[in-house]
């Protein structure tokens, strides 16, 4: 089969297009004929060595995928081959199979197409489980979210605006913040024309933000961090602009919130069952059109290097797809 492979952690123009052996389901696992797979921005720094987990050479990239069982291994019984499913691999799914176990792969409801299905794997779980479990978010909150335009902020929009929140969206353009509105966002941000900090006083009248879904890292989060509600939550989901701030601690005493860390692959497998319940929420939620995948572009599997520069230069609305 094809496959992108990562030899060395070097920039996406490394990455390599090839033939590699086809996957054979292992016991408690199924094989995946892989319909589209998502592109995330951990995948961009887990090619160049920057990310948390560092695989083994070499590895193939790609955590979420959408498709079609072919092989289902020994121990399995409640997946059969022709299910359509979504599947979280954590790594192998730029590729045309991927073997997956059985305890990540979830039915696919007929309602969701194949590229809306993987993008809403990574994403939308992440700001699901962050919101549920990590802040315990409640309605009439009031929801600040950065890079509210990309994959996980737009998640963030709709799931905040799901679970009764007032959505505050930050972006850098005008276009981008039109996104954010029409996915239910109630103010709009935008901090290349208004300072932030300034701007997020305003919003709140003065009181801050219950719960912060900070992707960008840098000034960013520091303008949030200088912005929150007395026991506020700021989610730190990741840095997107490449800097990871150093945090005064003392703001947390002052201000009496909480800074808390969203790792959603750590959580699947500390919590697997916690993961397939929010799982079923969320497809729940997608067939009754309460959540939505906005897909910016799917390219073909060959075509992953392109996919990546344009996730981590930040010029996504929505989410990325790969088409094996």
């Amino acid at each position: 089969m094809k496959a992108i492979v990562c030899h060395e952690f070097a920039e996406p123009e490394k990455l390599a297009f090839e033939d590699v052996p086809d996957p054979q389901a292992k016991a408690g696992h199924v094989v995946v004929k892989v319909e589209a797979a998502g592109v995330n921005y951990p995948d961009g720094l887990l090619v160049q060595g920057l990310y948390q987990m560092k695989p083994p050479f070499p590895f193939i990239p790609g955590s979420e995928v959408a498709g079609v069982i072919t092989e289902v291994g020994e121990g399995v019984s409640h997946l059969k081959a022709g299910m359509r499913v979504i599947a979280l691999c954590m790594l192998g799914g730029y590729a045309e199979q991927v073997c997956v176990p059985a305890t990540h792969v979830l039915p696919l409801p007929d309602a969701i197409p194949d590229d809306e299905a993987a993008a809403l794997v990574t994403a939308h779980a992440t700001a699901h489980h962050a919101l549920k479990q990590r802040a315990n978010l409640q309605p009439g909150e009031t929801l600040v979210v950065t890079g509210a335009a990309g994959g996980t902020g737009l998640a963030a929009v709709q799931i905040g605006k799901q679970m009764g929140a007032k959505v505050i969206a930050v972006c850098s353009t005008a276009e981008k913040l039109e996104v954010a509105r029409q996915n239910g966002a109630d103010i709009l941000i935008n901090y290349t024309e208004k300072d932030l900090k300034t701007a997020l006083k305003e919003v709140t009248d003065g009181k801050g933000a219950d719960v912060v879904y900070e992707c960008v890292g840098g000034d960013t989060f520091h303008a949030c961090s200088r912005n929150m509600a007395w026991n506020g939550r700021l989610l730190v989901i990741g840095f997107a602009c490449g800097e990871i701030p150093e945090f005064p601690v003392n703001l947390a005493l002052v201000k009496g919130y909480s800074v808390v860390g969203v790792f959603w692959g750590s959580f699947t497998q500390h919590q697997p069952k916690e993961f397939a319940a929010n799982m079923k929420e969320l497809l729940t939620w997608y067939v009754e059109g309460k959540v939505k995948v906005i897909v910016d572009e799917a390219l073909p599997l060959s075509r992953a290097t392109d996919a990546l520069h344009k996730v981590m230069g930040r010029e996504v609305k929505g989410k990325m797809v790969l088409t094996p």
